[in-house]
């Protein structure tokens, strides 16, 4: 599995953007560590930290300079760190390497013999410094292209905050290798700072550095930094929560937090700016940029169209691209959701086949039992007319992607004895994005 595809199984199984410096860091060893000699207590403590964090973050990043300062000892303690991190959960060497010369044997005796996934470079010496590292197709290099030390700010910042050295790096680095091999090392407490290479690079997977340097910082790192789709953003565990005998639960509400701040961000940046025409429009539609949005993926579509009553229309919408397009989808989603959460009803029901992923997302988002009525009923098994569970009297939110001639809703009358209860007091929210909004029937 490669570098890429690893860590994102990673933040997907462990719900997590948060990565761990196992640093053996003499001046930062808890004192229940110095018991015993240096690098017994050294070894403890990062073994501790590995497995305290192990189901909660997506990666670990072993800072070598730590290493290489303790000698010998150092690298072969190195060597055991890497050992006892869990196959699954990628490893991200912070070398910051900037030799040219070396570069090659480096590679590859991280790579191969070490087995790590990744590795932090200085962007210096250019492209043919890192294209040692990119020959291995399933590893991938960070580049540095900002840190947080003061001193450094007369050389990032050169010529003018306009036209930053820090941005020339990331422009130049894109060139050198792929999303899934080429990523960026950003080491700040300024979230315009992010702000300013997200905007350069929204493919990028961006590693953070120094932001709990600054207090009330993660909020707007994490607005700077995530992408549309709330990742995309590796965040360090705060260096003074590794030494904490309670790790393990500091570093779950650490994870909700940002969890939960991703899940706000998500439902408020989901959609990329559109362009649209400087007509003065007098009645902008509600969901203007969305319509715009399933045209130009080709879910509405104009010229002589057959429906399935027969009828030719000069125009066309399929709604079923959607799922293949999880931004849009996810818009979709919020403007049923808008209208659903103004009504009062028990259920949802989707009307097969081309409402049920839209029925079952909106079941997911309103944590609201869903069912479905069977197209064809089995000539097996059960029988059953309606899949899933209802009881006599509940109201029934019945969702469909898309109203022409209503003859999908009128067929919902004639479900057989299994819909009985469906029958009373039913409501059917259908959201267009042609002529009419919303139609509500009883």
């Amino acid at each position: 599995m490669n570098f890429f595809d690893k860590l994102n199984t990673a933040i997907s199984q462990n719900q997590s953007l948060l990565i761990v410096g196992l640093d053996p860091n003499p001046e930062m060893i808890p004192n229940r560590y110095q018991n015993s000699d240096l690098m017994t207590g050294l070894e403890n403590w990062l073994n501790f930290m590995i497995t305290e964090t192990a189901d909660f973050v997506c990666a670990y990043k072993p800072t070598l300079g730590f290493y290489q300062s303790l000698g010998v000892p150092g690298l072969e303690l190195l060597i055991k760190v890497l050992k006892s991190i869990p196959s699954h959960i990628p490893i991200i060497l912070d070398a910051k390497h900037s030799d040219l010369n070396t570069s090659s044997i480096f590679a590859h005796t991280i790579f191969t013999e070490w087995q790590v996934d990744a590795v932090t470079l200085s962007p210096y010496s250019g492209q043919d410094h890192v294209a040692p590292f990119l020959v291995y197709p399933d590893k991938a290099a960070f580049i540095l292209c900002s840190t947080s030390n003061p001193s450094a700010t007369i050389l990032q910042e050169y010529p003018d905050l306009k036209n930053p050295f820090y941005l020339k790096v990331v422009e130049e680095s894109k060139n050198w290798g792929t999303p899934e091999q080429l990523c960026l090392e950003v080491g700040t407490t300024n979230a315009e700072i992010l702000k300013n290479v997200r905007t350069i690079a929204p493919e990028r997977i961006i590693m953070v550095r120094s932001l709990w340097a600054k207090e009330n910082s993660l909020k707007p790192i994490l607005s700077a930094g995530l992408n549309n789709n709330g990742d995309g953003l590796l965040i360090p565990v705060p260096q003074d929560m590794l030494g904490s005998e309670n790790l393990s639960q500091e570093i779950q509400s650490l994870r909700t937090e940002i969890n939960n701040f991703r899940s706000d961000f998500v439902d408020n940046a989901s959609s990329c700016d559109v362009w649209v025409s400087n007509v003065e429009i007098k009645n902008n539609h509600p969901h203007q940029d969305l319509i715009l949005q399933l045209f130009d993926i080709g879910c509405i579509m104009f010229g002589e169209f057959v429906q399935a009553s027969g009828e030719t229309f000069p125009y066309y919408i399929d709604l079923r691209k959607i799922i293949s397009n999880p931004q849009v989808f996810n818009q979709v989603l919020s403007a049923y959701e808008d209208i659903l959460k103004t009504l009062t009803f028990d259920r949802i029901a989707g009307i097969p086949y081309g409402s049920l992923p839209t029925a079952t997302g909106l079941s997911l988002r309103l944590h609201c039992p869903m069912i479905f009525p069977r197209k064809e009923v089995k000539a097996h098994g059960t029988r059953k007319v309606i899949e899933g569970n209802f009881e006599p009297g509940e109201t029934i939110a019945v969702v469909d992607d898309i109203l022409i001639s209503g003859k999908s809703a009128q067929d919902l009358r004639n479900w057989h004895s299994d819909s009985e209860a469906l029958r009373r007091n039913r409501q059917l929210v259908v959201v267009l994005y042609c002529d009419e909004d919303v139609i509500e029937s009883d």
